[in-house]
């Protein structure tokens, strides 16, 4: 299993947000350039990049900036917030992002996340589903989770079989420190077992890193934990690899 570093970006900052919730910030630093030096330092291979002020409008913020940080990265970036054409995807691609991140648009417009998917090919694109666990039953939210979609993850996944890596994230565990659900990766793990999955939400310990490895997740999506230091990146990237 791999450990990816998050860093979630807020007009350039590094910050985390507990549960999506843009009232709940968390500012840790000015310098994400110097965050993905240490990553890589750490021995990470790869940095999951999020444009938060773009997830919210719907639309590219700080794209700009993702094109400047591929150009000096040490590590692959996989960025994520607000894209919506092939033509943005497209720019942060030739710019040097290893992989695009793609949520609410997969849901809204399936056939353009198909054409995507034809264009750029399954390594190249992440498709991020964020889920709500209702009854038992992981439900989709979009728009930075601001909305549900009345869809399941399980229905998402099967509509997209020439999909090869997927971003699973438990809406209410993300940023909270309380233990990813492992329930639901070793489900995903079960029932789709073709996609890389990279499980997302609440790794708060080492521990949590061996029950997500043991699990079958291909990669562990780790903020938080990290910039709090409740155990460093270099720990978490030797703990994942067992």
């Amino acid at each position: 299993m791999k450990l990816i570093p998050a860093i979630d970006l807020i007009g350039g900052r590094c910050v985390r947000l507990a549960q999506g919730d843009f009232a709940r910030e968390t500012v840790y630093s000015d310098d994400p350039a110097a965050a993905l030096a240490a990553f890589a330092e750490a021995g990470a291979e790869t940095a999951h990049l999020v444009d938060l002020d773009g997830a919210r409008a719907g639309e590219p913020r700080q794209h700009d900036l993702f094109a400047r940080l591929a150009g000096s990265s040490p590590i692959a970036l996989q960025v994520a917030g607000g894209f919506r054409t092939e033509e943005q995807v497209a720019r942060v691609l030739d710019a040097g992002v290893a992989r695009v991140v793609i949520g609410s648009l997969a849901l809204l417009d399936p056939d353009a996340f198909a054409a995507m998917l034809e264009r750029f090919g399954a390594e190249r694109l992440t498709l991020a589903l964020d889920v709500r666990m209702e009854d038992g039953t992981p439900m989709v939210a979009t728009h930075g989770w601001s909305r549900g979609s009345a869809r399941s993850l399980f229905e998402l996944l099967g509509q997209f079989p020439a999909v090869r890596h997927v971003l699973v994230t438990d809406i209410a565990r993300d940023g909270m420190l309380s233990g990813p659900n492992v329930a639901l990766t070793l489900t995903i793990v079960r029932e789709f077992p073709n996609l890389e999955l990279q499980a997302s939400g609440g790794v708060a310990t080492l521990a949590d890193l061996d029950l997500l490895r043991d699990s079958g997740a291909a990669a562990a999506i780790v903020g938080k934990a990290i910039w709090e230091g409740r155990f460093t990146a270099a720990e978490g990237v030797q703990c994942a690899r067992g």
